[in-house]
């Protein structure tokens, strides 16, 4: 039985830039293409000349149309790309994943993340209107409207081009009271440091958070080249803790040539 994931084949229908570092792509012709209806799912985007997917958080998929904002930098499989004018091209695009998993009873959500987190916190805001929510964005750029406007948000700027100052800032925190849910992504060090301070700090159960690591500071701000989600069920199945999940998670980053 193969285990390869679906493609679909999607042509770009419009590119808006957001602002200097943000780019929203509208792709069309996914036949067959299903949400998971997870806030934080994550596609793999194949773009013409390559043969390596990057993965990109969902936007929007109203049923037809997929909407992926892309973070632009230097240089990148996709960057260089999504920087010119690709309208009209045809990319590939893999089935979705997400791992966004609040308790039902979650009194609260506290969202961290850089430019790379925006679409996926701005999507689990529209999705969670009602529920008490404090975000901590640390973006280059103005993003004024980008977040639905019932959130608590807290903007920081980077501490420098490429870089990420979010594991201090997270070290910080005074918690909310009750029980809520935690949700990061980010620069794969920051994410590191972070999860290891839940488990040996704070005492977080895993059930109470999901922390991410979408690219690596040393290769130039890459999105992230490794699939989190086979690692994470294999580890289940085999009986591995969490920390050897997410051990074996950055070690296959870090085995990638970003």
């Amino acid at each position: 039985m193969s285990t390869r994931a679906a493609q679909f084949s999607a042509r770009v229908v419009s590119r808006e830039p957001l602002t200097d570092h943000l780019v929203r792509l509208v792709l069309d012709g996914l036949d067959g293409f299903a949400s998971t209806g997870v806030p934080d799912e994550w596609v793999g985007l194949v773009v013409p000349g390559q043969f390596q997917s990057r993965y990109y958080t969902v936007r929007s998929w109203d049923g037809r149309e997929l909407v992926l904002d892309v973070v632009v930098h230097d240089v990148g499989l996709v960057t260089e790309w999504a920087m010119r004018d690709c309208v009209g091209d045809t990319v590939t695009i893999t089935e979705p994943k997400a791992s966004f998993a609040p308790p039902a009873d979650a009194a609260w959500l506290l969202l961290v993340g850089d430019l790379t987190a925006m679409p996926a916190t701005a999507r689990i805001l529209e999705a969670h209107p009602d529920l008490p929510t404090y975000v901590m964005a640390e973006v280059p750029d103005d993003l004024s409207g980008y977040l639905p406007g019932h959130a608590d948000v807290t903007w920081l700027e980077p501490p420098a081009p490429g870089q990420s100052a979010l594991a201090q800032v997270v070290e910080g925190i005074d918690w909310p009271e009750g029980d809520g849910y935690f949700w990061m992504a980010g620069e794969s060090a920051q994410m590191r440091a972070i999860r290891k301070h839940l488990m040996r700090e704070v005492g977080l159960p895993t059930s109470h958070y999901d922390v991410m690591g979408y690219w690596r500071a040393t290769a130039g701000r890459q999105p992230r080249a490794v699939d989190p989600g086979p690692i994470w069920r294999a580890g289940k199945a085999a009986g591995k803790s969490d920390e050897q999940i997410w051990a074996e998670y950055d070690a296959a980053r870090e085995a990638t040539d970003g």
